[in-house]
């Protein structure tokens, strides 16, 4: 799907509307684009091949190409997302991932074109003209806005697995069950795609900073200062996440392996204690006339219970039970 938007000044005021065709100064977005949207935005808007490729290449990384020859700049972010809930076992535990944002500057005909090969919530809101302070004339102000945009949602997310890793938590201390555990690596699994993506945006805006990419505006360095702050926050809360997921982990796994000492050594020493009256009985089940009381079963019987007792009790008073 294509959109195409356009600020103007209306009543003192700026405004974003969609219009019907490409103009200079707009934003196109391009949202899941099919062939025939591919092959547009090479005629039509003459994106380069290389860039359409990789604006379409569903793992390619947080980067920065240009182009000499045209001028042409692509800016590739990785936005996190929500995984589809449908296809999860707990509809209450939620997993994330992240998936690549191009953003393509034409410098010939002043236009910005964003492109997303899934459904981005962020662009949605952009689109729809709920964010303040957006102007399609100002392409560097856009993408400055939509990077701060995507490290406010990667805290939003972060915050959310906290929740949730509490919750399996709190489920843990009362019941060991393999379920939990599988959800705790689910979120270990996102924070390593947070984990990565941060780290490489962080490197994106880097570049972008240093100017020789995109022109940049000196009313624009407090906005790269706030979205150089977001993203480190956001890599340090995933950085301590990991942390105390990987100590929790750890540590659940020892309570595990040391309950499953404790059940090994119940059953060695419920096998030793029954294993008493096994081998007094063995000795009267052999062919022979030389045994005590081999004409009645009440002493021997009244001696293996004895001796069993016994073997008990020790076990009961040594540090095996403790």
């Amino acid at each position: 799907m294509i959109g195409c938007y356009k600020t103007t000044l209306e009543n003192d005021r700026y405004v974003t509307r969609e219009i019907d065709a490409p103009e200079a100064g707009c934003w196109i977005n391009v949202d899941t684009p099919t062939v025939e949207e591919r092959d547009w935005l090479q005629s039509e808007l003459g994106i380069l091949p290389e860039f359409v490729r990789s604006a379409l290449d569903d793992e390619e990384s947080s980067h920065v190409d240009f182009d000499d020859d045209t001028g042409q700049v692509l800016i590739i972010v990785d936005c996190p997302f929500v995984e589809d809930a449908s296809e999860a076992e707990d509809p209450d535990i939620v997993q994330y991932d992240t998936h690549p944002l191009s953003l393509i500057f034409l410098p010939e005909t002043d236009l910005l074109v964003t492109v997303s090969l899934r459904d981005n919530e962020i662009i949605n809101m952009f689109a729809e003209g709920r964010m303040r302070r957006m102007n399609t004339n100002q392409r560097t102000r856009m993408f400055l806005l939509m990077l701060l945009r995507i490290s406010q949602r990667y805290i939003v997310y972060l915050r959310n697995i906290d929740r949730q890793f509490n919750r399996i938590e709190s489920q843990l201390r009362s019941s060991m069950e393999n379920e939990e555990l599988i959800k705790m690596l689910g979120f270990e699994k996102s924070l390593v795609y947070f984990t990565t993506s941060l780290k490489a945006d962080e490197s994106t805006l880097a570049k972008v900073n240093s100017g020789r990419f995109i022109r940049l505006y000196e009313e624009d360095r407090d906005l790269i200062d706030d979205v150089f702050i977001e993203l480190r926050q956001a890599m340090e809360m995933c950085a301590i996440y990991t942390n105390i997921l990987d100590s929790t982990t750890d540590t659940f796994s020892s309570v595990i392996n040391n309950n499953l000492n404790r059940t090994m050594r119940t059953l060695t020493i419920i096998t030793v204690v029954l294993a008493m009256p096994t081998i007094i009985f063995s000795f009267y089940g052999m062919n022979t006339d030389v045994l005590p009381f081999k004409d009645t079963w009440l002493w021997p019987g009244a001696f293996a219970l004895l001796v069993s007792l016994l073997v008990a009790l020790f076990f009961s008073k040594s540090k095996w039970f403790k």
